[in-house]
Order: structure tokens, then sequence, then C-alpha cells
């Protein structure tokens, strides 16, 4: 057996998550673009709501059941080689977007290629590397890693919108696959080609006992995970992929929506650093509560706009709903490795996370189902706040500790 590395020195430690950071960036960027793709497609194919989400939808589901398989993959091939197989797979479906002309190429490249690039620049990846990175400190590590999905999303709404306005849909991807060639390949070079930078350090802090997939999943908490991951995913889907279509349907400005949604989406990257950094001082369960709480005043704003006037509301809404996007994220991650530490760590996250994408799906085909029968997203909103107080209640569950070894008596 080799020596364990010698952990980096906290300059370059911090110089690799923020490296991590703006990978993750790019990759959450090009997937949460979607938001404002979905209706050049629907004006351009004629497509309805469901059949416009079906791609993210798919999209969430690769995502959610390829996660086993990213989480090996990192912990055998490291998170260089993981970076440059994103990239080349992003690239290769922003590409090919641009040529599409049919609902299933769409669903292919998006929902399958894409996502599975964007997987391998993502969470996935690089929450092991924060918590080897910053062992004592791992709230805080993988809040500043998760605000990077927030800080994606709040940037392509506008940039998507002003480029498909002035380029169309088609010329907007292909400027964004150049984006991510040019930002993700010099990247790769960050990071070490095995990760191995402190790979001892999370079983080290957090005890004797590195925890494989087998002993996780015969834990309650593993599944109670699993349904938080589910819970909150649905109640953030049924409202942030038709963010911006509710809006245009009330009757505001594309532009102006997008902007003001961007905006507030903006607020994600205090707000998930904030309530990262805060559950290693109060608790994960009460940081996690407590954006549980603001989301669904968020809601609330928007179930309250009726029309085009209602701009306060639709501040309101963006405020707060874009404040805790991803905000429970770290508090949930960083759960998860304080319960099942060890080098498995990305196995049994990758699994975990299943429930996320699961939930993901039923949420962004969920509301755009519901448009379609109902002719309003009201319904979608209301599941949106019972799926939050439902993740909240599961959260709180967790607070009690792991009985001993999993399959150890």
């Amino acid at each position: 057996m080799s020596p364990p590395t010698v952990p980096p020195s906290t300059g370059r430690a911090w110089l690799i998550l923020g490296s991590a950071f703006l990978a993750f960036t790019v990759g959450a960027s090009v997937m949460h673009s979607y938001t404002v793709f979905l209706l050049a497609f629907v004006a351009d194919f004629g497509w309805t709501r469901a059949e416009s989400s079906l791609a993210y939808s798919v999209g969430q589901l690769v995502g959610g059941f390829s996660s086993p398989f990213i989480g090996n993959l990192v912990d055998r091939l490291g998170t260089r080689r993981m970076v440059l197989l994103g990239t080349a797979l992003l690239v290769i479906g922003l590409v090919g977007s641009a040529q599409a002309d049919a609902l299933w190429q769409v669903v292919l490249l998006y929902g399958v290629v894409m996502t599975f690039g964007a997987n391998c620049v993502g969470l996935l990846v690089f929450v092991p590397l924060a918590s080897r990175l910053f062992p004592t400190r791992r709230g805080m590590a993988i809040s500043v890693l998760q605000s990077a999905n927030g800080f994606g999303r709040a940037a392509s709404a506008p940039a998507a919108q002003v480029l498909i306005t002035g380029l169309g849909w088609r010329g907007a991807y292909m400027v964004s696959a150049a984006v991510a060639a040019l930002v993700l390949l010099p990247l790769a070079l960050f990071f070490d080609r095995r990760n191995a930078a402190g790979r001892a350090a999370p079983a080290a802090v957090a005890g004797d006992h590195a925890w494989t997939l087998a002993e996780a999943i015969r834990t309650p908490q593993f599944w109670l995970l699993f349904f938080v991951y589910m819970c909150t995913s649905i109640g953030s889907f049924l409202v942030s992929l038709h963010q911006i279509a509710f809006a245009v349907d009330v009757g505001f400005d594309p532009l102006y929506a997008a902007g003001v949604l961007g905006m507030g989406a903006f607020l994600a990257m205090p707000g998930v650093i904030a309530t990262g950094t805060l559950s290693d001082y109060i608790g994960r369960e009460y940081s996690a509560l407590l954006a549980y709480g603001i989301s669904i005043v968020g809601v609330f704003c928007a179930l309250a706009i009726t029309e085009p006037g209602d701009h306060l509301l639709l501040w309101l809404h963006a405020c707060f709903f874009g404040l805790t996007w991803g905000a429970r994220g770290p508090a949930i991650t960083a759960k998860t490795a304080d319960l099942f530490p060890g080098p498995r760590l990305g196995t049994i996250l990758g699994v975990i996370t299943i429930g996320s994408g699961l939930g993901a799906a039923i949420g962004s085909w969920g509301a755009g189902f519901i448009f379609d029968v109902s002719g309003s997203y009201r319904v979608a909103f209301i599941g949106s706040i019972v799926a939050y107080a439902a993740g909240s209640l599961a959260f709180w569950a967790l607070r009690r500790p792991v009985a001993g070894r999993a399959g150890g008596g």
C-alpha cells in the first residue's frame, strides 16, 4: 500500500476549491439555461409545456440514476480525467443541440449527453475533494462549492436570453459550446490526476470507521437522506424550470422577467455559503430548516402574483426563492459526509443522489403537465410548498446519529 499523501497547503487548497467552483459554475450554467431555451422551443416547434419539459426531466433522471456510476468513476479516475470527460460531453451536446430539429434529438443531447457531462464537473466529483481539503470546515467548503450551482443558474438566464435574442437559440448554443471549452480545459490542469490530496482525512477526522455502500444502505439515515433529496428537488423544480414561463404568462416582458429572476438567483451564492457555514456552528438540521422556511415564503409570493403590475411580488419571489436555491445542499451533503465518512463517500453520495434526480424529474415535468391540464402553475406551486415541508420534517429526523456500525451489531 502506498503511503498517504500530504495534504496541500492552505493556499493550494483554496486554489483547487476555486477551480472546482468555476468548473461547476460552467456546467450548472449550461444546464440551467434550458429554462430560457424552453420558451424558444415552444415558439419554434409548437411543443406543449410538458413536451418542452421532457428533455429537462429526462436529464434529471439521467443525472440521478447515473450518480452511483459517476461517484464510483471519480473514486477510480480522479478529478482531472472527470473534468476532461465532462468538457468533451458538454461541447458535443451543445454543438449537437444547435443542429437539432426534433424533440427526440433535444432529449438525447440535453437529457443524456449534456447531463452526463455536467455530472462530470459537478458536486459528485468535487464534494469528496472538498471534504478532504477542508476536513474540519467541511460545511463551509461544501457551501462554497454548492454556491456555484446558484451562481451558474443566476448568470445563465439573462445571458441565455441576450444570446437567444441576438443570435437565435441555435447560435446561443454554439457560443455556449465555445465558452465551455475555453474555460473548462485549462481548469483541468489544476487537479491531480488521481485526486489524492488528503485522501485519508475524512475517516481520520470523523472516526476510525470508513463506511462502505453496503453498510450505509442498511441504515435508516441513508433512506431518510434519499427522501430528503427527493422532496427538496420536487419542491425546487416544480417552480424553477417554469419561473420565466410563469412570469411571461402573467404579462411580464421576457427579458425583464429573466433579469429579475436572474438577479434573485445571484443571491443563491451568499445564501448557500451562509447556510452551509452556519451549519458548522448551529447544526445541519437548524440550518436546513431555515432555508426550507425562506423557500416556502418565496413560493407563497409567486402564488400571490396575478397581474403584470405585481412587480414587488415578483422581486420578493425572486429574492426569497433565489436566496435559498441550493441552500439546503451544503447542509444535506455535509450531513451525508458526517454520517458516512471514508474513501467510498463518492459512491455513497452518488446512490443517495438518485433521489435528487428522481425528484427533479418529477417536479420539472410535473409542473409542465399541470400547466397543460389546468392552464395555470398554481397547483404546481402548492405542491412545491408541500414537498418542502415533507423534506424539512425528514431532515429534522436525521438529528439522531447512526446507531453503531451497520452490519456490525
